[in-house]
């Protein structure tokens, strides 16, 4: 089975505590402190690529952490770099948070993104060290990585995507257009997931995608439709496959295709299609051209229908020549090469670690908001007099204080940091 959507934890790597240390050597009766830093955790990073066929390992594994940064040590001795952890998805995957917002489209072979970052390490005290503070008593805590809940969603990269309600044909026809083997029976929902195969057109692969039957009601969910609508999204242009056996109905099995496609995504009324009559060897040699021209009228489309029949392997050639029609004009029209030059786009903002700050009522308190800031004190020993100090002297000097009382705050306010609290003073 196709595992085309998975839902993984991912956390990143806990950074590194600086270390309190002094030199002691013989002959030096006043060393120095000499403690080291400690390194960041590991990123944990997403990666596309070819050799991912689908999502199927994330089903047995679902928690991903990547390495911890290693502590300080004396003499300057600064911790190890936590290992990264790089994931290997397929090429098509959507990446988003739990909530549903995008994080990243990973539609090109070697697109990446960070999802989870590793902690920063903490500042050993040879980084305190000042003229006037000659022997500091502490020193920094590493902070934790990010950890996130993701969901992943593998939408499939092909040239063709052959659609249309449950029997008419797809499955038959991908498997006589390529050497794929999908399963074919006579009962509706036979095909429940997509299948590929690769068709050469004038010299070229092109990958063709079986999508499962889609009925009426498949924008909504009914029969599983919104999970293989969301393959037909990335196609190049659509080969409409419709059972000629059917008659009359023709016109109308095209248009519920057709509406449920629209109503899923309205840009893919600008998707390059072309319709495929099947199973015309099943209709009198009379009625074929009157069923052609039904189906033209029903979706109108720059290349007439073409009459083919899987099973009989009549019309494949001519199929094979509008595919390759279609997709020039597609191609001429984008200027670009057949391989659609996909690549990753990634919308994660870059991390802001500048030292701005804002400040919010937040009920009785006031709350102080700003990364840098709050990381200073998520990583400060509060239980450390020594540090505690030093906090206070970072944030007077970037204008905290002053914020504070501009916005209202009097002595003995509580004043909120990350997840720390003060009392104003």
């Amino acid at each position: 089975m196709l595992a085309d959507r998975a839902k993984i934890n991912v956390r990143g790597g806990h950074g590194g505590s600086g270390c309190v240390s002094f030199r002691r050597e013989k002959y030096v009766p006043h060393g120095g402190p000499d403690g080291g830093d400690g390194a960041a955790g590991g990123d944990v990073i997403l990666r596309a690529t070819r050799q991912a066929a689908d999502l199927y390992r994330f089903r047995r594994q679902h928690h991903f952490r990547a390495g911890n940064g290693g502590h300080g040590k004396g003499d300057v001795r600064h911790g190890a770099d936590g290992k990264q952890l790089e994931l290997a998805v397929p090429v098509g995957t959507e990446v988003r948070e739990a909530g549903g917002r995008l994080l990243a489209d990973l539609a090109g072979e070697g697109a990446q993104v960070v999802v989870a970052r590793g902690g920063e390490g903490g500042r050993g005290n040879v980084c305190f060290a000042t003229a006037t503070r000659q022997a500091p008593r502490f020193a920094e805590r590493g902070l934790p990585g990010e950890e996130f809940w993701l969901d992943l969603t593998l939408k499939l990269l092909a040239d063709v995507g052959l659609v249309g309600l449950p029997n008419a044909g797809k499955s038959s026809l991908l498997a006589a257009l390529t050497r794929a083997r999908p399963k074919i029976a006579s009962y509706p929902f036979t095909t429940l997931e997509p299948n590929l195969g690769v068709l050469e057109v004038e010299g070229r692969a092109v990958v063709l995608a079986d999508i499962p039957g889609l009925v009426e009601g498949a924008s909504r969910g009914v029969g599983l439709g919104d999970r293989f609508l969301a393959h037909v999204e990335r196609t190049r242009m659509l080969v409409f496959v419709v059972d000629g056996s059917q008659g009359d109905a023709v016109a109308e099995a095209l248009a519920t295709v057709r509406r449920e496609l629209l109503a899923f995504k309205p840009a893919l009324a600008d998707t390059p299609a072309l319709v495929a009559v099947n199973k015309v060897d099943l209709v009198p040699a009379g009625d074929v051209a009157s069923l052609l021209h039904a189906a033209g009228a029903a979706l109108p489309v720059t290349v007439p229908p073409v009459a083919v029949s899987a099973t009989g392997h009549l019309g494949l050639e001519d199929l094979v020549v509008a595919v390759g029609q279609t997709l020039a004009r597609e191609e001429a029209t984008a200027a670009q090469p057949l391989d659609g030059g996909r690549t990753g786009v990634v919308l994660r903002p870059a991390d802001d670690r500048v030292a701005r700050f804002s400040v919010l009522h937040e009920g009785d308190a006031f709350r102080v908001s700003g990364g840098a800031l709050e990381r200073l004190v998520a990583k400060a020993d509060l239980d450390n007099r020594e540090a505690v100090q030093y906090v206070q002297t970072v944030m007077e000097k970037a204008g905290v204080s002053a914020a504070l009382r501009k916005s209202g705050a009097r002595p003995g306010d509580l004043v909120l940091i990350g997840e720390q609290e003060f009392e104003f003073a």
